[in-house]
């Protein structure tokens, strides 16, 4: 009985993923290449435009930094300027 309500269970929950899904596109300016190259490396472009528009400067400063030294993200120094700009710019307060 257990492994019928597990694969029943597993059934329900897997038929959302079957869903059409969209991605949310980034806006267009200077620098969208530099983030789509280095962010989607690791995780979704969808999380920068669900997480705006409420961060300033000093905030996107501070998660590129982390994406750098907490999660190891290989961005060079110039590219993770050019992210905060574009970032700023498009997805600041």
């Amino acid at each position: 009985m257990k492994p019928l309500i597990l694969a029943g269970l597993l059934l329900v929950l897997a038929a959302p993923a079957g869903a059409d899904e969209f991605t949310l596109k980034l806006k267009e300016g200077a620098g969208g290449e530099v983030v789509a190259n280095n962010c989607a490396a690791c995780h979704s472009l969808d999380y920068i435009v669900l997480n705006s528009p409420f961060p300033t400067r000093a905030m996107w400063q501070t998660e590129v930094a982390k994406m750098i030294k907490t999660f190891g993200a290989d961005i060079s120094a110039d590219d993770a300027k050019a992210i905060v700009e574009y970032l700023t710019n498009n997805y600041g307060s």
